[in-house]
């Protein structure tokens, strides 16, 4: 039977051992039946055969973020206005300005993460007078990673915030001489004040947020994104806040591969939302597209050790251990996989005590549990999630708050975190991705370019040569390896017979070009499961349509999201960094910016 398309002419990557580049593969029912050459290939089509020329283009597996906020992210993407890739502050703050003057009432401007002052030519943050300059009406709202937001006057009146407004567990309200509050909101360390301030703003409609959701995953595509495993959220409530997805999955609108994990929402009420959880669900439920992965990433409060390295590290409280073995034990009695946040290797040492006590119960060595982030993980450490059979999801996080960890812990300590040369010398199961879209953007080039230089969005120099991914090594933790965490391994992450017509033709050869140029790359043309999902340029003509954003006044309609226009990372050298309370820093002595 022949083949219903061909895609010919291209350099493919397929990370396939076997025929690890072809120059054409064909694609029935949304796998891929044969790879090869032209002559091959095009020999098994005949006249009903869709052929796509590829035009000598560098065509990869699509990419799987292993650790991506898509569900949630898609709820609120046409609300925010995002800075992830902005160059300037000036560009920054004039897009603040325009938006603002744009959005009606009782609407906010939302910049929630992605972005940090280093990306900046500038190279510093905004200050609230400049906030409070370009908005002097419309609430603002921004989130820098998960260490602080601005407020601007607006918002403090529309919050109620003012001298008599306590400061809430865990977080800081800055004040001024007379004890009002300044709009500046720290986490020290938990960043419960952030989201739970943000969360008091406006909504969209359940139609708009299937708009939303369906421009968000564009964006995705758009970069060459097939698939992503979900990590839940606060305040992301099952089922309710899952209706979305779904409803786009039963519509044939789904357009990334969605498997998610769910996120327990109440400290203390942690193993019962698992025990009602695993009476409604189970892993694996769903279809290729949407599907139950298991639990997490949050599975008790008690056990989050927050990412923020301008803080110190947070000492978990003894309950933890206490929480946590109960939820994990139900879990693996009910052979459920799971997914923990864990930044630091303290906290990771006390994880594994309890996961190697349930193990001599409720044996997990097969289950594909595994630890999210794992930025200063330990030799030791590794060894001991080995012999569990546990593997790592990792994200450029470090690309994010690298200048912050210097600035804490050294430059020395610094390099090798995480030490992704080590996971992988010991064939440890290790994905890739962002964690986006708040302590760091959803842009997965970034990430690779983050693997293969080493380098932040700042410029600092991490890791020693030797330490550095080659690209195909990130490549593949980006596809085959992000698939291991989701249970697909077997069909995807791969471009061979029998595996997922899942691919992007890139817009540049990522094999060839500058490292510095790996940033600047999208896809023009995404296929998931052989339907185009996205195209520009000269396959723009083989893109679905999408309706127009909505709400109309949306940042999306007016901005996009990511911008790729200035990929290569500012230098910035001896220059001192303005927080956004007016203290300053240097960070000329030693950091490498």
């Amino acid at each position: 039977m022949a083949p219903q398309q061909v895609l010919y002419n291209g350099k493919i990557t397929t990370l396939y051992s076997k025929k690890p580049e072809v120059s054409a593969l064909s694609v029935t029912d949304g796998v891929i039946s044969a790879i090869g050459s032209d002559d091959e290939i095009l020999a098994a089509a005949d006249q009903h055969t869709e052929k796509i020329d590829l035009q000598g283009r560098r065509v990869i597996p699509g990419l799987n973020d292993s650790h991506l906020h898509v569900i949630r992210a898609g709820l609120f993407y046409n609300l925010e206005l995002r800075w992830d890739g902005v160059p300037s502050l000036s560009q920054a703050l004039a897009q603040l300005k325009e938006q603002a003057d744009n959005t009606p009432p009782p609407q906010w401007v939302r910049v929630i993460g992605g972005w940090n002052e280093f990306q900046f030519v500038e190279g510093r943050m905004p200050t609230l007078d400049e906030i409070n300059k370009a908005a002097p009406h419309t609430p603002v709202f921004v989130l820098h990673l998960y260490d602080s937001a601005l407020l601007n006057q607006a918002a403090l009146r529309q919050l109620g915030f003012d001298r008599d407004t306590p400061n809430p567990p865990g977080g800081l309200i800055a004040r001024d001489s007379r004890g009002n509050p300044t709009g500046l909101l720290i986490a020290e360390p938990s960043a419960l004040i952030l989201y739970s301030t943000i969360a008091n703003a406006p909504k969209l409609s359940f139609e708009d947020q299937l708009n939303s959701t369906r421009f968000y995953l564009r964006e995705l595509n758009r970069f060459g994104i097939t698939s992503v495993s979900d990590a839940g959220g606060g305040g992301q409530n099952y089922p309710e806040d899952y209706a979305v997805v779904k409803n786009l999955n039963d519509n044939g609108q789904l357009t990334v591969r969605i498997a998610y994990s769910l996120f327990a929402q109440k400290p203390g009420q942690e193993l019962n939302d698992y025990s009602r959880w695993l009476g409604m669900t189970a892993p694996g439920d769903g279809d290729h597209l949407l599907r139950v992965n298991g639990a997490g990433e949050n599975l008790v409060w008690s056990a989050a050790d927050f990412e923020n390295f301008l803080q110190p590290r947070p000492d978990l409280r003894p309950v933890m251990e206490q929480e946590l073995e109960a939820v994990v034990s139900k879990l693996a009695e009910a052979r459920w996989p799971w997914r923990i946040h864990a930044t630091y290797d303290e906290s990771i040492g006390r994880f594994l005590d309890i996961f190697e006590r349930v193990h001599r119960q409720h044996p997990i060595n097969d289950l594909r549990w595994f630890i999210d982030h794992a930025e200063t993980v330990s030799e030791r450490n590794l060894e001991r999630i080995q012999a569990l059979g546990g593997g790592i999801a990792t994200q450029h996080r470090m690309a994010y708050q690298g200048e912050y960890y210097i600035r804490r812990y050294g430059r020395e300590s610094a390099r090798r975190k995480p030490p992704l040369r080590q996971m992988l010398k010991m064939g440890l199961p290790v994905g890739a991705g962002t964690d986006g879209t708040r302590v760091a953007s959803y842009h997965p080039w970034t990430c690779l370019w983050w693997m293969v230089t080493s380098k932040t969005v700042g410029g600092t120099v991490l890791h020693e040569e030797a330490d550095r991914l080659t690209r195909e090594e990130a490549l593949r933790l980006y596809t085959h390896g992000s698939a291991w965490f989701s249970h697909e391994d077997h069909c995807k992450g791969t471009l061979e017979p029998g595996r997922f017509a899942d691919l992007a033709v890139l817009s540049d050869d990522y094999f060839r070009i500058d490292p510095d140029e790996i940033r600047g790359l999208e896809s023009l043309l995404t296929m998931v499961g052989g339907k185009v999902v996205y195209g520009t340029g000269d396959f723009a003509r083989l893109s679905p349509p999408l309706p127009p954003v909505s709400p109309d006044w949306s940042p999306v309609a007016r901005f996009g999201g990511y911008d790729s226009r200035s990929p290569v990372p500012p230098a910035h050298h001896h220059t001192p960094i303005m927080a956004a309370d007016g203290r300053v820093w240097e960070t000329g002595c030693g950091c490498g910016v």
